[in-house]
């Protein structure tokens, strides 16, 4: 097909509404992603940045600036679909939402929200996460839903006594875009235990919550509370005229969009790196950073380190979340290209980066000595309550600009792989491990220190920039498709129209590299007490 079969193809999919969108929440980005009948090929995506604000002790965001963001983010892609292709977006066949994981959204009968949306990054439910994990003999990590609630409950926090809903960011969007209070299996995987039977909350569980809260809270129903579950591929709703206006106030776009289950960024994650089967695992890096590994069995025990979730299908997944990703390596980037530009210089964010990330690869394998912590919330792999961003050496330490960056970014690995240590000793096999996000935009240096962390191939596909906006375009069209009558699982779906021809990029572990890194570990493992001590007296 030529650049004009194709760029007719695009513009004829736009006016007739055979495309999908995706919009994705993430930490720092709200995007938005255009795919076409070919659900591999993108169209178009805008963007718009925001920051979580810490007010009153409390990681939030405000549900007005849920809806500016995304507002900009879809103009900013309807912009960019008039440029390229001299068309108006006004309909779609199919929309997706999804959004970061976990938190607390708590609403009243009335829908009107009954404290600040608390996000994956508030660390304060530890008594709550405690006694939820001895009562249920499953991990319940400080971020959960259900950790939030019950640390209200324990509080006597006023405003359980008005609890009428609780979701997570991607259900609250999809609700006000659709009518309907529901959510993907993967992010209500993060709100409560799911049944690998039924791909439901686990009802057992539901009932020892709410014998444990009898006295407490008599008149809390946690069942009733909670999303309705929905798998990938199941419809969750049409895009109401309401919806529509959210989406656009400008009133051009249409309502009547079918849309997929509103899904967690590990769920599109996987989507996104074609990682939803046994035996396959995939690591994003952004804000945080968090391994997904579709199990094969059941885990042999409990471990604090590593939360049951699921695929968008249903499927269940060790999931190794850490709550810090890349934020302090990009302070240090901007802080370099800050220098550039003072010394009369000035070097784009991307070419910074670029530099940095190739100079680590002219470090020391186990980085000179140097460590580096990237800690700016709290860690519950680590043991830290809050965080504490910090770079340490000893006086033999060799510091070079080199291994300072291999510091810092075998930093952002550092967490993680102790995560990933407990799956090993599990007896956890994988046979593909992909990987997604910004930090692996420059060529081979992140993607060959992340194989070298695993011990392990990382593989990186064409696509892995999009990332999870793409993810739940892609899960809309596979909505979609089911309804008019494509008969394939989630896999089945991904392997045979979405990356079929795609190229993925393989990076194998460099012995080197992997005893480097073991020893820079060993070193971060021990140093995590000056970690402890920082939160202790800063």
């Amino acid at each position: 097909m030529t650049s004009n079969d194709a760029l007719d193809a695009a513009r004829t999919a736009i006016l007739s509404g055979r495309t999908s969108l995706g919009i994705e929440l993430g930490s720092t980005r709200i995007k938005a992603c255009l795919i076409g009948e070919d659900p591999a090929d993108v169209l178009s995506v805008g963007s718009h940045e925001w920051e979580n604000q810490f007010v009153d002790r409390v990681w939030t965001y405000s549900l007005a600036d849920v809806w500016t963001g995304i507002q900009a983010a879809h103009a900013a892609l309807v912009a960019d679909v008039e440029k390229q292709y001299g068309v108006r977006l006004e309909s779609y066949s199919a929309v997706g939402v999804s959004a970061m994981m976990h938190g607390y959204l708590a609403f009243d009968a009335a829908g009107e929200q009954l404290v600040p949306f608390r996000t994956w990054r508030n660390t304060t439910t530890g008594p709550a996460a405690t006694e939820l994990t001895e009562l249920f003999g499953v991990n319940i990590p400080l971020r959960w839903s259900i950790a939030h609630l019950h640390q209200a409950v324990v509080d006597h926090e006023p405003h359980v006594a008005q609890l009428d809903f609780i979701t997570t960011l991607a259900g609250y969007v999809h609700w006000q875009l659709t009518g309907r209070k529901v959510l993907g299996v993967g992010d209500a995987s993060g709100m409560f235990p799911i049944d690998a039977a039924t791909a439901d909350y686990d009802a057992e569980l539901l009932a020892r919550y709410d014998g444990l809260v009898a006295e407490s809270a008599p008149d809390l129903n946690l069942a009733a509370l909670l999303p309705t579950v929905l798998v990938a591929g199941q419809p969750a709703g049409e895009l109401t005229a309401a919806g529509a206006a959210l989406l656009d106030p400008t009133g051009a776009l249409r309502p009547g969009a079918v849309l997929c289950p509103p899904e967690g960024d590990a769920g599109t994650g996987m989507v996104a790196t074609c990682s939803v089967a046994p035996r396959t695992g995939n690591v994003s890096a952004g804000t945080s950073i968090f391994a997904m590994v579709v199990l094969e069995r059941p885990l042999k025990k409990v471990h604090h380190e590593l939360d049951l979730v699921t695929t968008p299908a249903g499927d269940p997944v060790a999931m190794v979340h850490c709550n810090n990703g890349a934020s302090e390596l990009a302070a240090w980037a901007g802080m370099f290209g800050r220098f550039a530009a003072a010394s009369g210089n000035p070097v784009a964010s991307d070419a910074v980066f670029d530099a940095l990330f190739r100079e680590a690869l002219d470090g020391d394998a186990d980085a000179g000595g140097l460590l580096a912590y990237n800690h700016l919330a709290g860690e519950p792999i680590a043991g830290l309550t809050e965080g504490r961003p910090l770079f340490v050496r000893t006086p033999d330490s060799r510091l070079t600009l080199a291994n300072f960056m291999r510091a810092q970014l075998y930093g952002v690995f550092g967490t993680l792989s102790l995560g990933m240590r407990v799956l090993a000793e599990e007896g956890v096999e994988l046979d593909a491990m992909f990987a997604h996000g910004g930090l692996f935009r420059t060529a081979g240096v992140a993607q060959r220190f992340l194989a070298g962390a695993l011990d392990a191939p990382v593989s990186v596909a064409e696509t892995a920039s999009e990332g999870g906006a793409w993810g739940i375009a892609v899960l809309a069209s596979y909505t979609a498709a089911t309804a008019s009558g494509v008969d394939l699982d989630l896999d089945g779906y991904l392997r045979e129209r979405v990356f079929v021809g795609q190229e993925f990029e393989t990076v194998a572990p460099d012995p080197v590299d992997v005893a480097g890194f073991a020893d820079y570990l060993d070193r971060y493992h021990a140093g995590l007490a000056v970690e402890r001590a920082a939160v202790d007296t800063l």
